[in-house]
């Protein structure tokens, strides 16, 4: 009883017939008729099994909630959740992701359950996202661009496909300072800098309407460039050959697409017009060699690392003289220490759209906080670091 009076309570506020709004966001049928079906899979259940336990007389009305064609009644939702052991804000918290997007991890050793627990967290960032910025006048866009790359291609189609990426949207002679706006603007792919958990470097996520990276902003830059490049690939080749929901963080050898996306990533931040500058490499001594790497890597925001092998790729260093490096003397481009100023947490578009939604009352800021995982004063702060105008609902 309790638990119909709290949804009824919870969606009493707006109806419509196929959605349902209060102020943790929009409730579509849709949304609702995924989550009962994401759940009935995981119980093992087939549309006959389920219509029984709720005692329905066919399969037709449960096909016909799951594709949002009927909307549940809140009677029947509460019946579902009893049913198949879920609170009721697994259906309607429309700042949660549930069978709903596809990750893709770059990591180095994470510890599993950590992993999918942070996963969670990353899908309330990004389904808060989704549900507000329509609602603020942001929305994505309806088009996605696509590389016409499959796994058969070969390397070095992937370089020139970098390459003209790098030239087409004009990312200049330091593209990693450009790609991710260039990546936001004009890809509509939401580019978001987070504390991760410990082994985590970086992510893609594909939902049905949205694309997103996430990037562990206390990496050194040369790292955060080359993850941003390289889930790029992800994402503009996902259908093609989707990439696998946990991946080494290499920045080369690996599977075969992830090698294609390495390739396409060292072109997209190292094109040659870039490199031209730093002249010859091939008759340098290995001490010339290793100050070079290091000093030009830090000009490109890239690691020394990933320019030794770009160069290779390009015939411009000798795998050899590669090989006979010391990786040490490559390490966070030979600083001491990793001292990288990380850049604010998130990003400016998500900061905007977080801003306006509260400001506007579509969600008051105590939730926004739970969601982003900060106190209030967190939130602020966030939006103090992006230079957006804190919302006048406090």
């Amino acid at each position: 009883m309790l638990a119909k009076m709290h949804l009824h309570k919870l969606l009493a506020i707006h109806r419509t017939q196929d959605t349902q709004h209060f102020d943790q966001g929009i409730v579509t049928a849709t949304l609702v008729g995924a989550r009962i079906r994401a759940l009935r899979k995981k119980n093992q259940l087939s549309q006959d099994d389920l219509a029984r336990l709720l005692g329905f007389k066919d399969r037709q009305t449960i096909s016909a909630i799951e594709t949002g064609v009927r909307r549940v009644t809140a009677e029947e939702l509460v019946q579902v959740a009893e049913k198949l052991g879920a609170p009721l804000d697994y259906f309607t918290d429309p700042f949660r992701l549930v069978a709903e997007g596809r990750f893709s991890w770059r990591h180095e050793g994470a510890d599993t359950h950590q992993l999918e627990e942070y996963e969670r967290r990353a899908g309330r960032w990004i389904a808060a996202f989704r549900n507000l910025a329509p609602r603020v006048e942001r929305r994505t866009p309806l088009l996605r661009r696509t590389l016409g790359l499959t796994r058969r291609s070969s390397y070095e189609t992937a370089m020139e496909a970098g390459a003209r990426f790098a030239a087409d949207f004009e990312l200049g002679s330091v593209p990693a300072t450009r790609l991710a706006s260039v990546m936001e603007r004009d890809l509509g792919i939401l580019v978001l800098m987070v504390d991760a958990r410990r082994g985590i470097s970086g992510a893609a996520c594909r939902l049905p309407e949205l694309d997103v990276v996430l990037i562990a902003r206390h990496e050194v830059v040369g790292r955060r460039s080359f993850d941003l490049a390289h889930e790029l690939f992800h994402l503009l080749t996902w259908d093609t050959m989707p990439p696998e929901h946990l991946e080494e963080a290499l920045e080369t050898g690996g599977r075969r697409v992830e090698q294609l996306a390495n390739n396409f990533a060292g072109a997209v931040l190292m094109p040659t017009t870039a490199l031209d500058r730093f002249g010859d490499w091939r008759h340098l001594s290995e001490q010339e060699l290793v100050a070079r790497l290091n000093a030009a890597g830090d000009e490109l925001h890239v690691t020394a690392s990933a320019l030794m092998w770009r160069l290779v790729a390009l015939r411009r260093l000798t795998k050899s003289a590669a090989l006979a490096l010391p990786p040490e003397r490559l390490r966070n481009n030979r600083r001491e220490f990793a001292d990288d100023v990380a850049p604010a947490l998130f990003s400016k578009p998500f900061a905007e759209v977080a801003g306006l939604a509260v400001d506007r009352g579509h969600v008051s800021m105590r939730r926004m906080a739970g969601v982003l995982d900060l106190p209030v004063e967190g939130v602020m702060e966030l939006f103090a670091a992006h230079g957006v105008p804190a919302p006048v609902e406090l």
